[in-house]
């Protein structure tokens, strides 16, 4: 029998009980693995950008504030407009065929950025790109909030999250390969739309996998909703009001997110390019030495993230998620910090390894301690505000602002010092906020039961 940690009661472990009204096992890690694939397709589309920074900028003529607009901005607008409605719908019709239906949406709106020749052509695909993508976060987390019970909810989000290492390593690796393969053959074409450059040919080639994908997820089998779901949707103004009063509970989570993101995205964004123009290495080279990287660092973040939030909930620990959150940021924020500034290039990719590790601890229980406390009806919407933060503010606004830093205050060839100062400003605020929200989120798991 497990003991509190706080109080020293005796708590009984899960009981079968627990998981009585969830859909077999079997089945619902098929629904992981579908996910995963979906999340892998996800950020692999709109990661592969990241590669192709400097090709880009030369072939449209493009400053870093510009660039930073098509990474962060462009992608992230529709996101805030159509996210809420979206969210929504999820919470009351068929979360697998909404999903489904981004997934064909944003893949192929990758292949039209690989057809564009100006700013605003790839501008507003990249836009249309972050349409299909609003719908993944709110659909997966609730799939996966009903097809497991909560005590193996943050182990199922770390295996879907398999998916976003994939993604993210592939789109480095991927387009290494074929910037190399394009570089030894300049003069290749596509039947219709004729010959195309280096990077249009990497953004063509990475959009088609996901029509498959959304073919796979045709397959997935929508669960019966529980914890409290109703037919006709929550009005927005009670949403809100409901966030509102348990604001203790949500604030640290949803402020941490949106400093701790704006920093990752950030850095991740501008990582490449960091490393061209500081330690002079070619596109291919960052691509395959960046995503060993992913490949090492984060499925091992990821395990050791959701091995200790299982741990704590078996010990009782009723702040158990948010705590692998603190610990995560506490660790990651000073290697994130200190990487940009090391004098030699593996020393480089030695602290980002340990800062991908150590942060990407986090996505599982955090996305956990979101699903957990939110009544069923809310899940869909909540999910989408904390990915509105993660995406508008994380996403939209790191990049931007280390452009930004770049351009204007210390020059686009000391872009190390702007990835060292985000770090500084954000990251270490992330820290205190995390920590101020620990007591409030274990009171409210302590009460066994949803936020009402």
């Amino acid at each position: 029998m497990a003991v509190n940690a706080e109080t020293g009661a005796r708590i009984a472990p899960a009981t079968p009980a627990e998981t009585a009204g969830y859909p077999p096992a079997r089945y619902a890690w098929y629904c992981v693995f579908a996910l995963a694939l979906a999340t892998m397709i996800n950020f692999l589309d709109r990661g592969i950008l990241t590669l192709l920074v400097e090709p880009i900028k030369r072939d449209l003529k493009l400053s870093d504030v510009q660039m930073s607009l098509i990474m962060g901005f462009a992608f992230t607008f529709f996101y805030a407009v159509l996210g809420l409605p979206v969210a929504r719908l999820v919470d009351r019709k068929s979360r697998k065929l909404i999903m489904t239906v981004g997934i064909t949406i944003w893949s192929m709106m990758t292949m039209l950025c690989g057809l564009a020749t100006n700013f605003w052509h790839l501008f507003l695909a990249r836009m249309g790109l972050g349409v299909g993508e609003t719908t993944s976060g709110p659909s997966a987390y609730s799939l996966l909030s009903d097809y497991f019970p909560p005590h193996r909810l943050p182990r199922a989000i770390a295996f879907m999250q398999v998916g976003f290492v994939a993604g993210t390593g592939l789109s480095l690796i991927i387009g290494a390969w074929i910037i190399q393969f394009v570089a030894s053959h300049p003069d290749l074409t596509l039947p219709v739309v004729g010959q195309l450059r280096g990077w249009q040919m990497v953004l063509m080639l990475v959009g088609l996998p996901g029509l498959v994908v959304a073919a796979i997820m045709v397959t997935v089998r929508e669960p019966p909703r529980l914890g409290g779901a109703q037919a006709q949707p929550t009005a927005v103004a009670e949403i809100f009001r409901f966030i509102v009063r348990h604001k203790i509970v949500y604030a640290p989570l949803f402020i941490g997110m949106g400093l701790r993101t704006a920093q990752m995205f950030g850095t991740q964004m501008w990582g490449p390019a960091f490393y061209g123009r500081t330690y002079g290495w070619s596109p291919s080279q960052v691509g395959y030495v960046s995503g060993l990287s992913v490949f090492i660092a984060m499925p091992a973040g990821l395990a050791l993230g959701s091995w200790l939030a299982e741990h704590y909930w078996k010990k009782a620990v009723h702040d158990g998620n948010v705590r692998v959150v603190v610990l995560s940021t506490a660790i990651s924020v000073p290697f994130g910090i200190a990487g940009p500034l090391m004098p030699d290039p593996w020393l480089a990719v030695g602290c980002m390894l340990l800062a991908q590790l150590t942060s990407i601890m986090a996505a599982a229980p955090e996305n956990a301690a979101i699903q957990t406390v939110t009544p069923n009806r809310l899940r869909g919407q909540m999910t989408f505000l904390f990915l509105f933060i993660m995406n508008v503010i994380g996403m939209g606004l790191g990049p931007m602002i280390v452009g930004a830093l770049s351009q204007y205050a210390f020059g686009e060839s000391q872009i190390r010092l702007s990835l060292a100062a985000i770090g500084a400003l954000l990251g270490a605020p992330a820290i205190v906020v995390f920590w101020r929200g620990l007591r409030p989120y274990g009171r409210a798991i302590a009460s066994g039961k949803p936020l009402d």
